[in-house]
């Protein structure tokens, strides 16, 4: 962006300039062509009231006593013959109508090579005689070019000079820029406490402020509503842990009766109680992952190791319903994270694998390396998640249709997020084709 800024500008500074030079030409040399057309006009007024035949004296008097400027005159008859003057052919490109032309290297001067420049003036005079009068102006002209060539090399110094200006105060603006970029990119992934560097006094500056007051408001009413959530979540799951209890306590009692469909009854009030206690836990479960600072609890975590040991504790879990478990570990590097976190996503991930994966299918564990850093993949063969559901899986309680069937609060994959944002980690989805394959990115996509 910076360098297209840069390259208007310069684009039209060099054409504001050209117009500048195109005017400031046309008016130094007008100007001046004027004046000295004044001049010869004067002069052709003064030999008007000379008389025809003492009109090669006066033109050789003058002549004689022009020294402090080269003027050149010519008298020639009708049909173009000279007669006096130093001037001995007539321009063709030159009219009779007292019009004032510049010539260039075509005025024809007794004991010299053609004038560099002049300005002629000719007129017919009552006998039928042409009279011309030039002046000398190679010197104005000189003035022209050095005026000129004054504003071209100013101009190329003030575009030097402005340039060099606004790519060090540009320079200044990126870095601020860099700066917001890298904070916003911290709060886009979910660190609310990232403020928006200020201190420059300046429209970015009071932008800055306005979103950290803006930030400052969110972070409060999120706060808020966080804390009035899990306060909730908190005092509901003693109560429900009681109500399960109870609901045990009926049911041995009911039996004792033989009140089979009472039995039935309260085996489902238990069911569905225990899956909204689970609910609440889960819920506490996020929001303590949630709470924990950037790199609080990180250290050196071998991910070969991690997943060998998810594989291991997971492998008996397929066998026992019938499905084939492989697993593919890569030699890597160690990464800095939280390894009971990174464990606890991971299994997460295959244990829905497993659940959503029919006898007979596959679940497969991969760990590769790759240019950026470590790739997880957990891929199985079940009913698979569609794509305009991608998005929606990660969300909290959301279920897919395909998986409505299966028992399960939905929230298992949102603790799997809320893992890999303190980590700075991506996770993307993918058809497997059938199934579903879950593409974990061990690196930060933070930009410097």
């Amino acid at each position: 962006m910076t360098s297209r800024l840069l390259f208007v500008y310069t684009i039209t500074f060099l054409f504001s300039m050209l117009l500048l030079l195109v005017f400031v030409e046309h008016a130094v040399t007008g100007q001046m062509e004027h004046e000295v057309d004044v001049v010869m006009d004067w002069q052709l007024i003064y030999f008007d009231s000379t008389p025809d035949n003492m009109l090669p004296e006066a033109i050789q008097d003058r002549l004689e006593n022009s020294h402090m400027h080269a003027n050149y005159y010519g008298l020639f008859t009708s049909d173009g013959r000279h007669i006096a003057g130093n001037v001995m052919a007539f321009p063709p490109q030159l009219t009779v109508d007292r019009d004032g032309v510049t010539l260039a290297r075509t005025l024809s001067v007794t004991g010299r090579r053609p004038v560099p420049m002049v300005r002629a003036m000719a007129e017919r005079r009552k006998n039928g005689d042409i009279l011309l009068v030039s002046r000398d102006v190679t010197n104005i002209f000189h003035i022209r070019k050095a005026i000129i060539r004054a504003f071209s090399m100013g101009g190329t110094f003030c575009l030097a000079a402005g340039i060099a200006l606004g790519l060090a105060m540009s320079v200044r603006q990126m870095r601020r820029v860099r700066a917001i970029r890298r904070v916003t990119l911290r709060i886009s992934q979910g660190d609310l406490n990232q403020r928006l560097p200020t201190g420059g006094r300046d429209e970015i500056d009071m932008l800055s402020h306005l979103v950290n007051h803006m930030l400052d408001e969110v972070e409060r009413l999120i706060g808020e509503m966080k804390g009035a959530c899990d306060s909730i979540a908190h005092d509901l799951r003693t109560p429900l842990a009681h109500v399960i209890v109870l609901l045990g306590s009926m049911a041995h009692r009911a039996g004792g009766l033989k009140d089979q469909p009472m039995l039935d009854l309260i085996a489902r009030a238990r069911s569905d109680t225990d899956r909204l206690l689970q609910r609440f836990r889960a819920i506490l479960r996020i929001s303590e992952i949630g709470a924990l600072k950037r790199r609080e609890g990180f250290a050196d975590v071998e991910m070969e190791t991690l997943v060998r040991e998810v594989g291991e504790l997971y492998e008996p879990l397929a066998e026992s319903r019938s499905v084939q478990f492989v697993m593919h570990v890569e030699p890597i590097p160690g990464i800095h994270g939280d390894r009971n976190l990174l464990f606890e996503a991971l299994s997460n991930l295959v244990d829905n694998a497993i659940k959503f994966t029919p006898e007979g299918g596959t679940v497969k564990v991969e760990l590769r390396k790759t240019p950026a850093g470590p790739q997880v993949t957990v891929a199985d063969t079940g009913p698979g998640i569609p794509a305009a559901e991608h998005d929606l899986v990660l969300q909290r309680f959301y279920r897919s249709k395909s998986t409505e069937h299966h028992a399960g609060s939905g929230i298992g994959l949102s603790i799997v997020s809320a893992v890999l944002r303190v980590h700075d980690f991506t996770m993307r989805l993918a058809n497997a084709d059938p199934g579903v394959r879950v593409i974990i990115d061990c690196w930060s996509r933070s930009l410097g």
